[in-house]
This record gives structure tokens, sequence and C-alpha cells, in this order.
């Protein structure tokens, strides 16, 4: 293999790095929340609200079906609004990240799901505020699941 392949090997696997990287970093920023969000609205849960609730699990599950190649392409109007262009490597991530979004919601709702509700009841008791138990229990209890849900969403991104 010559030089020059080399270095393009070399520039295409950090290409594909960066863009794993960074769109999973803002694909967790993205879905973290909203995964959050799903689980406290469920029905049962701490702030149970069943209209968002279905409504946010409809929106993310319609994200989910759809084909990246079809995301890709309905996203270039926007990507070029965020970036500037729509080729390239930022603008790759631009629905890289909203394609990982929604599959981190739905592993992060499942992390949280896992949990005990003895944990919550626990917490309430104690007089803890929605906020207090998501940040203080749900999420340091869940973490086993998000690590779990970052390494599956990064190699999905490769």
């Amino acid at each position: 293999m010559s030089e020059p392949m080399i270095w393009l090997l070399v520039r295409g696997v950090w290409e594909t790095l960066a863009m794993t990287f960074v769109s999973g970093f803002f694909g967790f920023v993205l879905g973290l929340p909203v995964g959050v969000l799903l689980y406290v609205t469920r029905p049962g849960q701490i702030v149970a609200n069943a209209k968002l609730y279905r409504t946010l699990s409809a929106v993310v599950n319609i994200f989910r079906s759809i084909p990246f190649i079809i995301l890709l392409v309905w996203m270039i109007p926007f990507t070029r609004v965020i970036v500037g262009t729509s080729i390239g490597l930022q603008a790759a991530i631009v629905p890289l990240t909203v394609g990982a979004a929604p599959f981190i919601a739905r592993m992060v709702e499942n992390a949280l799901l896992e949990i005990p509700t003895g944990l919550i009841e626990a917490s309430r008791a104690m007089g803890a505020t929605p906020m207090q138990i998501v940040r203080k229990v749900l999420l340091p209890e869940a973490l086993p699941g998000l690590v779990n849900a970052a390494t599956i969403t990064l190699i999905t991104l490769v």
C-alpha cells in the first residue's frame, strides 16, 4: 500500500471516529433528558402525565423507525441551516445526532425502568422532590445501564 493510500485510510478512520464520538455526545445531550422525561411522566411514576408521555413516546418511536438514509436526505435543509453545508464531516454529525437521540432516549428510559420501585418510594418517604429523586437516586442507580446504552449507541453509530 502506498503512502498516500495509508494517509487516506488514516484520515477516513479519524473522520469516522470524530463523527461517531461527536454525534454520540450530542445524541446523549438530547436523548438523556428525553429519556428521563419519558420515565418520569410514565403512568404511575414521579410526575405522571399520560398525555405528555404518549405524545413524547410517539415522537420517539416515529424518529426511531425512520431509516437513516431517509433521515439523512430529509434533514439536508436543516443541516444547511445549522452548519452551512450539506456535505462533509460537520454536515454528517447533524443527522447522526438526530438519529441517535431517540434511540438513546428509549435506552435511557429502559435503564431507568430497571431500578426497583422501592428506591423511589423510599426517596419520596424521606421528602425528596422529583428533581432530587432524578438526580440523586435514578441517574446514579441507572449508571451501569446508561454506560451500556452509550456503548451500544457508539457501536451502532460506527
